[in-house]
């Protein structure tokens, strides 16, 4: 192997790693912030029918909806990430 070939296949390794570094911040920063939102959610949520029970069906079924709308941000973070490592 020349020194040329050597050197061409440390830099394609490299990019490969900081393909995968940037997926895994991609997706530790794009679920971070969902993962908040859905522990908020599920409290606050909670935390109303504690004080109304007889909401509660109205509350749950409220909370489930947005619930799956704060997840949907997570699975677009997700597809992100491997679009950037596969890309």
């Amino acid at each position: 192997m020349t020194e040329l070939e050597v050197a061409t296949q440390i830099a394609a390794l490299d990019a490969d790693v900081m393909k995968a570094f940037a997926m895994a911040f991609a997706a530790a920063i794009g679920v971070l912030g969902p993962s908040i939102g859905i522990g908020m959610l599920a409290s606050r949520a909670l935390e109303a029918i504690g004080r109304n029970p007889e909401a509660a069906p109205k509350i749950q079924a409220t909370m489930f909806i947005g619930i799956a709308f704060v997840e949907a941000l997570a699975i677009f973070a997700l597809v992100v990430a491997f679009v950037i490592k596969f890309a």
